[in-house]
């Protein structure tokens, strides 16, 4: 507790780091703002009754932060930068020199990398745009736009959603944070007093034992993102003794250290994302005057609207989205070959291709555990509305994991701070 407490009393005392706090909270605020302004002739009731009918929107508002809801300016959210990074991460393995520039040419090669994702993340944002308002208006949110009307709200819901996604860029340059998950994180902090005013709204006395059970498998849902995040397989790496002149250097013994989740909470994102494409797409032929394009339509809206085929579904993307980014993000090869460079080895692992061998079956095996995890806690809503029958109760999941996963990256980046501080 005294070091708790003396961690944060150099928290608020260090202008440096009170000040990157003190700036991710007037950004969120900002974002807060933006959310709550809405695009011009919104239908209120219809926008309740859409909504009612549409549950995969509200997996799309968490991209928004709430902003979609409220049909607000920033709708569209990050959704369209994180669409861009989809992209550009398949991109690395089909094209070398995108691969070359992520992960060999320092930190140079990925601010330009992040450049191009940016680039990309204009064209989506008209597309998503386009797509949105196409789907309100079919649907008697927005009334009938003209072309002048239309070419406006386009324009500002774009605009919005590149604002957010300098919002995040400042906030990961100027804050504490990956700015686009820590605007994820506002929206889902934001969303929570509805959600517990909902619970207590629909409470029933006889139902008590399944709100504590709930309440019982929420805490222990959070201890176990918590270790598994944190989680860590040491690969022992010993360096080789070098004698320069008269003296002896090396000869010490550390460990590599290898995430049991390496890729964090990219691959839940990255899922949902892609599993919202034949949804918004459905969606939009849904009421299309060519009778099989509509029928074909509303039967892929209602396969993905059956809870054992879209629980499915999530969890296979969870699970692939987490060993293809592991694997873009963490070269055996590179790692085996910048060991050798510094005189280190795997003790009883040969040098070379050995230990890239060594490397690959270790991060495969973990990689499997936190994949499945990763899998196991995006389907635990469907698997709690199925087993209580109560739709407020949806424990976890997406927003669970980002939101612990924000917390920790956050306290790490701060502890580092203070650390450096002390030093």
């Amino acid at each position: 507790m005294g070091t708790f407490s003396q961690k944060l009393k150099l928290l608020f005392a260090d202008r440096s780091l009170r000040n990157r706090l003190l700036f991710v909270v007037g950004v969120l605020a900002v974002f807060r703002l933006l959310a709550a302004m809405p695009v011009p002739g919104i239908d209120t009731l219809q926008l309740q009754a859409f909504f009612a009918s549409n549950q995969f929107f509200g997996l799309l508002n968490l991209f928004s932060g709430g902003g979609l809801a409220n049909l607000s300016i920033v709708l569209l959210g990050v959704g369209p930068y994180i669409t861009a990074s989809i992209i550009m991460q398949v991109s690395t393995i089909m094209v070398p020199r995108l691969k070359q520039l992520y992960q060999e040419e320092g930190e140079a090669g990925r601010q330009r990398f992040s450049q191009y994702t940016r680039m990309l993340s204009l064209p989506l944002a008209v597309l998503q745009g386009i797509s949105f308002l196409l789907i309100l208006e079919r649907q008697g949110v927005l009334p009938d736009l003209s072309a002048f009307q239309f070419g406006v709200n386009l324009l500002v819901v774009v605009a919005g959603s590149m604002f957010l996604m300098w919002l995040g860029e400042l906030i990961s340059e100027f804050g504490l944070g990956n700015g686009v998950s820590v605007i994820i994180f506002g929206g889902i902090v934001a969303s929570l007093p509805s959600t517990v005013s909902q619970a207590l709204f629909s409470f029933v006395p006889s139902q008590l034992p399944i709100y504590l059970a709930f309440i019982a498998a929420a805490v222990a849902v959070v201890a176990a993102v918590v270790v598994v995040t944190e989680a860590e397989r040491p690969v022992p790496v010993t360096y080789a003794k070098q004698v320069r002149g008269m003296k002896t250097f090396g000869g010490s013994a550390t460990y590599l250290p290898l995430r049991l989740n390496q890729a964090g909470v990219i691959p839940i994102i990255f899922a949902l994302s892609l599993l919202l494409v034949p949804q918004m797409v459905a969606t939009f032929f849904a009421t299309s005057s060519l009778v099989w394009v509509a029928q074909a339509a509303n039967f892929v809206l209602q396969a993905l609207q059956h809870l054992g085929i879209y629980g499915l579904l999530y969890f296979t993307l969870v699970f692939f989205f987490t060993y293809f980014y592991t694997a873009v993000t963490f070269d055996p090869h590179q790692i085996a070959e910048n060991l050798q460079k510094n005189g280190a080895f795997v003790p009883g692992v040969r040098p070379g291709s050995s230990t890239v061998d060594h490397l690959s079956k270790v991060i495969t095996r973990i990689t499997f555990v936190g994949a499945f995890f990763l899998g196991l806690i995006a389907v635990l809503p469907i698997a709690m509305q199925s087993l209580t029958g109560i739709q407020s109760l949806t424990l976890g999941g997406t927003a669970l994991l980002i939101v612990v996963s924000v917390v920790l990256d956050l306290s790490r980046r701060i502890d580092a701070q203070i650390s450096i501080r002390e030093y």
